[in-house]
């Protein structure tokens, strides 16, 4: 049986999916997404799936040059998928989504980054389409937008209105950029969460880049910030639990539980969800219908918060930016995260921060950027105090590389 066809016993199995994602030190690897909103170069226009310059088209020219495989819905094509080279995926607006590969050092995330774009660009210029490196659509309002054959994204243009005001705003008019990384124990995956909470409002700041939309001046620095603040509160924002003394694997799951679900994937068919709990899903099931572990995988998909757990620890408060700053982002969250002295340096630093402040404190940012204040302290100093921190970590891990080459041993993770 395939493992994410295994039925779901009871909560230990939602449990045991954390604790079997655990890897040791020296198998930590880091994985980048990035999003971009293409226009047409000439007009201004919205790419559309449709067309001889569209989306579709584009696909088909990516995958005639070679390396990448189509995943096909409802006879179209919707992703495409590389054994080397991560996936491309599509968001539900046709913002292009490199999901790279988990990857040991910053020098092959760049390189990864770098052959996508200049492959992308290439391939757009013959169409006329230009790829806007900021955090959202400057131009459009959303029924200007064009959509995505998608069915995942049908069911959420359905459900998100009925929990937020912009909902639909997130889905086809923003842009991030994410990170991936790993995690030893509970007791690390507990750290982290901590810290990626505690530090997202600041890395906001440096990658705030959403200032445009609908043509003009919106009146922030990252507006996409404020549309996810009203998306949908059950699923998005903040879990000041990671806090609580209890926090751990089963305290995050207790949480997803209780988020209604989006939908239920039987082979390509998703079946859309009435306001069923997860949790209500084990206890009762779901038209007629029995959980799996692969049904949890995707219910994880759909929570949002600022820092996420799946089998890794995901961290998504920044706007997409310009080609250099997507590289910085796994390194400046690979210094912090994997070194253990920058970990505890940025707890230290951020640890006072009450959840009213932390709250306070993005939306600060999402207005003034690194002229917010958090916590009674101006984000442009705590930046600073990160990025000093997040550098003595990967100076710290490339030496530690660098000894034990020197010892004629193999190191996995390859220096920073």
């Amino acid at each position: 049986m395939n493992a994410k066809d295994q039925p779901i016993e009871g909560l230990g199995d939602l449990v045991g999916y954390f604790r079997s994602a655990e890897k040791p030190r020296s198998l930590w690897r880091v994985g980048t997404e990035h999003e971009k909103v293409g226009v047409y170069a000439d007009t201004g226009d919205r790419v559309p799936y449709e067309g001889p310059y569209g989306i579709a088209a584009l696909f088909d020219r990516l995958v005639a040059e070679g390396g990448w495989e189509r995943v096909d819905e409802r006879g179209r094509t919707i992703a495409l998928e590389s054994a080397t080279r991560g996936s491309i995926t599509l968001e539900p607006g046709g913002q292009f989504e490199l999901s790279g590969a988990p990857l040991y050092t910053t020098e092959e995330t760049c390189a990864e980054l770098h052959d996508h774009l200049e492959q992308v660009k290439r391939l757009s210029d013959d169409f006329g389409i230009a790829w806007l490196a900021l955090g959202m659509d400057p131009f459009h309002p959303v029924d200007q937008i064009p959509t995505m054959p998608k069915a995942r994204y049908d069911v959420m243009r359905r459900y998100l209105p009925t929990r937020g005001g912009l909902g639909l705003d997130m889905m086809h008019a923003t842009a991030t950029v994410q990170a991936n990384y790993d995690f030893e124990s509970e007791a690390d995956m507990v750290a982290k969460m901590r810290v990626g909470i505690l530090a997202t409002p600041v890395v906001s700041a440096l990658y705030a880049n959403s200032a445009l939309s609908g043509g003009r001046e919106n009146g922030f620095v990252s507006k996409r910030l404020m549309i996810w603040r009203d998306t949908d509160p059950d699923r998005c924002g903040q879990i000041p639990f990671v806090f609580d003394p209890d926090f751990g694997y089963e305290r995050y799951a207790r949480w997803a539980l209780d988020v209604p679900l989006f939908f239920v994937v039987r082979g390509k068919h998703y079946e859309p969800g009435d306001g069923t709990t997860f949790g209500q899903f084990m206890e009762k099931g779901f038209r007629g219908l029995r959980p799996t572990l692969g049904d949890w995988e995707t219910h994880l998909t759909t929570l949002f918060p600022d820092v996420r757990l799946k089998r890794i620890v995901e961290v998504r408060g920044s706007d997409t930016a310009s080609p250099g700053h997507l590289c910085a982002l796994p390194a400046l969250w690979k210094g912090l995260f994997y070194d253990a002295d920058a970990l505890e340096g940025a707890w230290e630093l951020l640890r006072r921060t009450s959840v009213a402040e932390l709250d306070a404190g993005q939306l600060d940012v999402a207005k003034r950027g690194l002229r917010a204040e958090m916590g009674g302290r101006k984000v442009i100093d705590l930046a600073r105090e990160l990025v000093v921190l997040s550098a003595g970590g990967l100076r710290r891990i490339a030496a530690e590389a660098s000894a034990v080459r020197a010892a004629g041993g193999e190191v996995d993770r390859g220096g920073a």
